[in-house]
């Protein structure tokens, strides 16, 4: 059995690691020794039929015989490939990793009963009936071995991925053999393990009298405390569902589509993936687990959202009021509109057409624009608000993106950078920080700023107004 290293747990201390080991081994022991007695109770059974029928009690032979025949295949079908799947020789678990489907349960008491039958009346057609089946049964484990045997899996996915957007992926199998075809094989997913605990020391008080409320106590001492706590838990997984190849011939390549579509945001890993085959009989689903460490980051989705055609005309309309305003230049005088800052007015081109008429000045510089999310702290705004927020900068950052801006995105642990995928990428983990606000920074980080923040509007700074503008997360 393999050691967990003492780097694998930080925090624990090498007894509750040896602890931790003894609880693992524990459990392998009473599995053993569940095995033992069964298999010792089956053996019994099976004496005791034999001297009841030489003494022509048939019931008594029948219940026995039957309760030997169960228990030795109860044994034979969950204890054994438990522990063969802990032995350090991945060959014997691979022979050993099967599931017992329903045409195989249904199969296996058919065989215990005419087992049950040959017992009781010696009949030898009912034993060679039994010894067909049972060979029938190792057959099938030997075939579904040599077809999963020299297969080589690989697993295609795109780059980038959306939230809730489906895009394509591909498994591709490989069979090695040069002779020798493979039947019946899917790809799965591999088997959902039980979560893990890990042993590790905590801050905790040692009051004196215990079981009192803290005012009765006579004295508080800082302790630490042992405690089983989960593990890390892992990302999901990449893939769910199963690709069916009916058949691979012999020294060639199938691969089939996948429509994958993850509806939240994050990273998402595949550590293994199983192939699996019930070929010739289906009495036995077989699995090979081949490792294939895979990771995807979904980014948030830039699907525009109500939100977003509500903020994105007036977003437009003072960035565009801004840029007309940077440069010295008369470009033009043209009619007024609602989205036009008053100061840029022409008072005398209005007064003698009668209608408001605006100046256009040229622009000196390039049209620059920062979208900076001012991450907030835990708890400050809903859950549900904070996905928004985050799939609401994800949808501005792609609209402007493609609008001939020169762009960079910002936020307390994104430096500002115009690389729009390392910005989503960045989204696509984010999580509520209790960090320092941007709001008072924005000044330095371009010309233009689109904040997203959840500060209350008072307390923005009165000279940031003129160069921003401001979506209230709260």
């Amino acid at each position: 059995m393999s050691e967990v290293p003492q780097s694998a747990l930080p925090g624990v201390s090498r007894w509750s690691v040896t602890r931790l080991l003894h609880a693992h081994v524990s459990e392998v022991w009473i599995r053993f020794l569940l095995a033992i007695a069964g298999l010792v109770l089956a053996f019994a059974a099976a004496l005791f039929s034999t001297v009841s029928r030489e003494s022509g009690d048939m019931w008594t032979t029948f219940i026995l015989a039957s309760a030997a025949l169960l228990l030795a295949t109860i044994v034979g079908l969950t204890t054994v490939p438990y522990l063969a799947r802990r032995v350090a020789i991945s060959r014997v678990r691979e022979v050993l990793d099967y599931d017992v489907t329903r045409a195989g349960i249904a199969y296996v008491i058919l065989a215990v009963l005419i087992g049950v039958g040959a017992l009781n009346t010696g009949n030898n057609l009912l034993y060679i009936v039994l010894s067909a089946m049972l060979a029938a049964m190792v057959v099938s484990g030997l075939a579904s071995a040599v077809v999963l045997r020299d297969l080589d899996l690989e697993l295609r996915l795109p780059e980038h991925v959306f939230a809730g957007r489906e895009v394509s992926g591909r498994i591709l199998l490989r069979n090695q053999r040069k002779w020798i075809p493979s039947f019946s094989v899917s790809v799965v997913p591999p088997k959902k393990r039980k979560p893990r605990y890990v042993w590790r020391w905590q801050e905790d008080e040692f009051a004196f009298p215990p079981g009192r409320s803290a005012e009765r106590q006579w004295f508080r001492l800082p302790d630490r405390a042992l405690r089983r706590l989960p593990a890390q838990v892992p990302p999901p997984a990449i893939l769910t569902g199963a690709a069916y190849f009916p058949y691979i011939p012999a020294a060639s390549e199938v691969s089939a589509e996948l429509a994958l579509c993850f509806q939240r945001r994050g990273r998402y890993a595949q550590e293994a993936l199983g192939i699996a085959t019930r070929f010739p009989f289906a009495l036995f689903r077989k699995t090979r687990s081949v490792p294939l460490a895979r990771e995807i980051v979904v980014y948030p989705s830039v699907e525009a959202t109500d939100e977003f055609f509500e903020v994105l005309p007036l977003i437009v309309g003072e960035f565009e009021t801004f840029l007309r305003g940077r440069g010295y230049n008369l470009y033009g005088i043209r009619e007024y509109m609602p989205e036009d800052s008053a100061r840029h007015i022409d008072w005398k081109a209005t007064a003698k057409s009668g209608s408001a008429k605006v100046r256009e000045f040229t622009r000196e510089d390039e049209r620059k624009l920062r979208i900076i999310f001012d991450n907030p702290g835990p708890e400050v705004i809903s859950e549900g608000s904070y996905e928004k927020a985050v799939q609401l900068v994800a949808s501005l950052a792609w609209h402007f993106s493609t609008e001939g801006s020169e762009i960079a995105f910002a936020s307390q642990e994104h430096e500002c950078s115009p690389d729009l995928y390392g910005f989503l990428e960045y989204l696509a983990s984010i999580e509520p920080a209790s960090t320092t606000s941007l709001v008072d920074e924005a000044h330095v980080f371009g010309d233009y700023n689109l904040v997203l923040t959840a500060r209350p509007r008072g307390t923005i700074p009165t000279g940031l107004w003129a160069c921003s503008y401001f979506i209230f997360l709260t």
